[in-house]
């Protein structure tokens, strides 16, 4: 088997590291620089799942199968709750309070914790008549403007997760202020991030030369005015018995138990919101990889139809009380963020494969070390196409998610909000805004490829989080338009 080549990469206490590419130069970049997904995923092929590079003393470790994922990035996940050190992005631009980019110890698991208790599974299921509400409203926006479906399911994120974090709502993805200023900041974030951006994260001590960094210091202090004005807006309106719950109010209700100064108090607020707003991008894209895979499959589509018109009729709309009875949805959807990863790779490492980890250990995995200090990522699109566990990993297929019964499978677990101790803390709050959209839009609509405009479901962007490119659909109502129009302004709850 190819995996089974001797590594030139050297050995860590007699044990090899991964087999992997020849090392380079700390100055060189030892990964592929373009189409970096299908690029990391050919070398999967050619090395094994797990592979590895050199750059220098540097050593980067790339896990492409689900089982070295869940034996490495799972079982193994205390020894990789770290991050790598990041000059640029953590310590200039954030001063180590972006829970994102924070580094084990005292601060990430007050931070951590903190964040965690907010949106566990039960809290995350009182914003549920909150996300329902905002997706009678993305079925509306669709039943209005189809062509514009993109835009319609960002505007429900971002209205998500603005009402998570200050509840406050935004009547439009695009022309709220504060949504404007959070991903001009956001974009800030993502240029620190790049890899090589900032010299000064391969050659630290450039940090103390005068006026290096300046515009790195204007940007921190340009989101930590604007962080602490959105906690000082929710201080003033709860002050005054005003404003919902949300997660900035909690934050100042219990001051004493968490243990946070106000700046941390701030920026976990804004980075939720930052984090968030990722997160509400990446379910907007879910979303969007749903509508692809419904036009482009009409009879994985009818399935789901056929289960929708069995379990709720056309008398009531679907709510969150049915999700278990629907597992064809469930897998509907599973296969398609499978299909199409979420984060979904085309220029930069940290796209392809989320955020880095850090191992504070050695790992011996299946004769391999992976050395203490390495730089450890899991690539999605890799693992998405993991043929042991995905046969004919190409092909979009729900029915491999569910058993001989038609019920969800629990030995399949396919990782899309990341790793370990770093998972994403918001998972909850976004799997149920896919289920309750996704649930709502197709009860309502048939969605099908204009034959006109085909749909090429390999054209996605550069982003750092990767959208597909604009594409068309033909979106035919299941419920007579009055009686939709009426069940989705009610109000009522189902």
């Amino acid at each position: 088997m190819l995996y089974r080549k001797f590594s030139l990469a050297g050995r860590r206490n007699g044990i090899p590291l991964p087999p992997g590419p020849p090392p380079c130069w700390f100055w060189s970049n030892a990964l592929p620089a373009v189409n970096i997904a299908h690029a990391l995923t050919d070398l999967v092929r050619e090395y094994g799942p797990v592979v590895s590079f050199r750059q220098g003393s540097q050593v980067i470790i790339v896990i492409g199968s689900v089982e070295a994922a869940m034996d490495i990035m799972e079982k193994e996940g205390g020894s990789l709750v770290d991050r790598p050190r990041s000059i640029a992005a953590g310590e200039m631009l954030s001063r180590g309070m972006r829970l994102l980019m924070a580094r084990s110890g005292d601060r990430f698991r007050r931070l951590r914790k903190v964040i965690h208790t907010h949106l566990q599974p039960k809290a995350a299921e009182t914003y549920q008549d909150m996300q329902r509400e905002n997706a009678k409203n993305f079925i509306l926006d669709i039943l209005n403007d189809p062509n514009n479906h993109r835009e319609h399911t960002e505007r429900y994120a971002i209205s998500v997760i603005l009402r998570v974090t200050y509840g406050k709502s935004a009547p439009t993805a695009n022309t709220d202020p504060e949504v404007i200023h959070i991903h001009k900041i956001l974009e800030h974030f993502q240029v620190a991030m790049r890899p090589g951006a900032y010299l000064v994260d391969r050659v630290p001590f450039l940090r103390y030369l005068p006026g290096y960094g300046k515009q790195l210091t204007e940007w921190h202090h340009d989101e930590l005015q604007l962080y602490r004005q959105q906690l000082g807006r929710v201080k003033s309106e709860a002050d005054q018995n005003k404003g919902g719950p949300s997660f900035a109010k909690m934050l100042l209700e219990h001051v004493e138990d968490h243990q946070l100064s106000t700046d941390e108090m701030s920026y976990l607020a804004g980075s939720l919101f930052g984090a968030g707003s990722d997160t509400a991008i990446q379910t907007a894209v879910g979303i969007t990889a749903a509508i692809m895979a419904a036009a482009c499959h009409p009879l994985a589509q009818a399935k789901v139809h056929e289960e929708l018109d069995m379990v709720i009729g056309s008398d009531r709309a679907p709510a969150f009380k049915d999700s278990s009875s629907l597992p064809q949805l469930h897998a509907f959807l599973l296969e398609a963020l499978r299909w199409r990863p979420v984060v979904l790779p085309w220029t930069t490492l940290t796209c392809a494969s989320g955020f880095p980890h850090r191992a504070t250990k050695d790992i011996v995995w299946q004769g391999y070390s992976i050395p203490e200090g390495a730089t450890v990522y899991g690539c999605h699109w890799a693992i998405s196409r993991d043929p042991i566990v995905f046969p004919d990993p190409e092909t979009f297929n729900p029915q491999r998610w569910l058993d001989s019964e038609g019920r969800l499978k629990d030995n399949m677990k396919f990782i899309v909000y990341g790793f370990g101790r770093r998972v994403c803390p918001g998972l909850h709050l976004a799997n149920q805004s896919m289920f309750i959209n996704l649930a709502l839009l197709f009860w309502s609509f048939r969605i099908a490829q204009r034959p006109d405009a085909p749909i090429n479901t390999h054209a996605f962007s550069d982003d750092v989080i990767s959208h597909a490119k604009p594409f068309e659909i033909d979106v035919i109502p299941r419920i007579e338009v009055a009686n939709l129009r009426e069940m989705m302004t009610d109000g009522c709850m189902g």
